[in-house]
């Protein structure tokens, strides 16, 4: 047997040069990574602290708005117009007056209505104002008045008819006592007389003011 033959084949041994290179490569980026990172320690720090302690708020998603409706839209459907029935323009035939004749031909004259005369109202019918003369002018101091030394002076308004004799008497201004204006206004209607009031010569009711004097010093 050949030396050939007989050789063992020998297995490929490790690099150390090339592994102890390696590794202080990697040891020498570790060091430089570590040196880079030493001054951001801090800094990294905080914000884990900071964002460990930030409270966590949820976000309420907003709540959908539901769209308006719809309108709907209806034609608007116009009127029916209505037919106006149209007048006749044609003119009516005019029938001539008839003319009555008399027995001799000739044409009569128009009657002329009669003339109503309006009815006459007689203007004197109201009241009128006037100044009356007196004939008649009893007055008696009232009892319970002279007792208590009242006096004074009442102004009337009096109807007077055409005969003179008082109608109506109202108290136009008071004395100030009523014991005097009613004692007044009884006596000239029960007991005073005028002349009556004279328009176009013919007697007439007139209203005359007519002072009543109560005086203790011309008792």
């Amino acid at each position: 047997m050949s030396s050939a033959s007989l050789a063992v084949p020998r297995h490929a041994q490790p690099d150390h040069v090339r592994i102890a290179a390696m590794s202080v490569a990697i040891a020498l980026n570790l060091a430089a990574l570590l040196a880079l990172m030493r001054p951001m320690a801090p800094q990294l720090a905080e914000q884990v602290q900071r964002i460990a302690t930030t409270p966590i708020s949820w976000i309420t998603p907003k709540k959908e708005v539901p769209p308006p409706p719809q309108i709907e839209l209806k034609k608007l459907v116009q009127p029916k117009t209505v037919p106006h029935p149209q007048a006749l323009t044609h003119p009516l035939p005019l029938t001539p007056p008839v003319v009555n004749t008399t027995d001799d031909g000739t044409v009569p004259a128009p009657l002329v209505p009669p003339t109503i005369a309006p009815p006459t109202t007689d203007v004197t019918s109201a009241p009128v104002e006037a100044t009356l003369a007196y004939r008649a002018t009893p007055l008696k101091y009232p009892a319970q008045a002279l007792h208590s030394r009242l006096q004074g002076q009442v102004i009337l308004k009096v109807l007077v008819d055409e005969n003179g004799v008082p109608q109506e008497v109202a108290i136009e201004q008071s004395s100030g006592y009523t014991l005097l204006d009613r004692s007044a206004r009884e006596q000239v209607l029960k007991g005073w007389k005028f002349e009556p009031a004279v328009v176009n010569g013919r007697a007439v009711r007139a209203w005359a003011r007519v002072p009543v004097t109560f005086n203790l010093n011309e008792l």
